[in-house]
């Protein structure tokens, strides 16, 4: 990959972070990349850039530094690159290539490569990915009304098989169900705080529940500790990071916070079966859950996974409520139908 003269050495001090404006500059030229791509879109989110060529993937952390994770330093992005390519090659064996250097030369130009020569500086990492076909995506089939009960059947598969060979977790019941207050907790406060009072109403009557729960079925969770049920899972299983292609590829788990991606398969499966039921296809959670006792011989309560599927769904408004009071007037018009679509899921169970 050739180096560009974005931004002369000379002009960065050593100790300073090199400009992310100019590392996506230069991301967004076809010429930086193996393959000389015909076109590249780009894509921000809340913590990279992503940038797409015909073929591949190729994703730059921001150096931000949240409570939940710190991607401030060059080292610290790097071990996030290197950890995220090793736990999503878990479930996307194909899709994960490598973390890629991005120097600085010492004439000033930019250069993406493998390794960096003798007298480069490393002013970041990239991860390097296959690109998957958006057509395949699970979120996309739903939307298209295309989405087969094999479909559903293979990922039922894939993800009991995952969730078997997943070596157990030990975690005190005790700290299990403190977890679960702690939630109940956050997400009753970012209600009441953020949430127009109808929405804000709607969503203490499911807080009420949930404490309900955790006092009269506390031994529904505890047994889920207790019988060494928690594994390291994939910790953000949605729609949109699942892919019919052959082989299926899981994608996007959440790298940064090993301790939410300590979970119950149940937990993990009654999410996902929570977006699918938001997105209109209420049947593949029990089909899903289904599959996995069948594979398991696992068979949770319906009363513990109804609770899963509430507290799951509270985070997501908490989340979703963040939101609004940065969001342009469209862009809360879109959370708010969002979180209104959480709730009524809420109420449906």
């Amino acid at each position: 990959m050739d180096d560009h003269p974005i931004q002369r050495a000379d002009r960065m001090p050593a100790d300073q972070d090199y400009p992310l404006e100019l590392k996506v500059e230069f991301l967004q030229r076809p010429d930086a990349y193996f393959d000389r791509p015909g076109q590249i879109e780009a894509i921000e989110t809340r913590l990279s850039w992503v940038f797409l060529t015909e073929g591949h993937a190729y994703k730059l952390k921001k150096p931000r530094r949240l409570p939940e994770v710190n991607l401030s330093t060059v080292a610290l992005r790097h071990a996030n690159c290197l950890t995220e390519i090793r736990l999503n090659r878990r479930l996307s064996p194909l899709v994960y290539h490598a973390a890629l250097c991005l120097a600085l030369r010492p004439d000033g130009g930019l250069s993406l490569c493998e390794r960096p020569g003798p007298a480069d500086r490393v002013v970041d990492w990239v991860v390097w990915m296959q690109r998957l076909p958006t057509d395949r995506r699970m979120d996309e089939l739903i939307g298209s009304n295309t989405l087969q009960t094999c479909d559903v059947r293979n990922l039922g598969i894939k993800l009991s098989r995952f969730y078997r060979f997943s070596r157990p977790v030990p975690m005190p019941a005790d700290r299990y169900l403190g977890r679960f207050a702690q939630d109940v907790e956050k997400n009753q406060i970012a209600a009441r705080t953020t949430l127009p009072k109808g929405m804000a109403d709607r969503a203490n009557k499911a807080a009420i529940w949930q404490r309900g729960f955790l006092k009269t079925q506390r031994g529904l969770l505890r047994k889920r500790a207790e019988g060494r049920r928690i594994i390291e899972a994939h910790g953000d299983l949605r729609p949109e990071h699942i892919f019919f292609t052959v082989p299926l590829q899981i994608i996007d788990c959440l790298e940064f916070d090993r301790a939410l991606r300590l979970l119950d398969p149940v937990d993990e499966l009654s999410y996902l079966g929570l977006e699918c039921d938001r997105l209109g296809e209420g049947w593949i959670a029990s089909h899903l859950l289904k599959i996995y006792e069948a594979r398991s011989g696992d068979r949770a309560d319906p009363h513990l996974v109804a609770f899963y599927r509430s507290v799951r769904a509270c985070i997501r408004i908490r989340l979703a409520a963040h939101r609004l009071a940065d969001a342009t007037a469209a862009q809360r018009r879109r959370w708010l139908e969002r979180i209104d679509q959480y709730l009524a899921c809420i109420e449906k169970h």
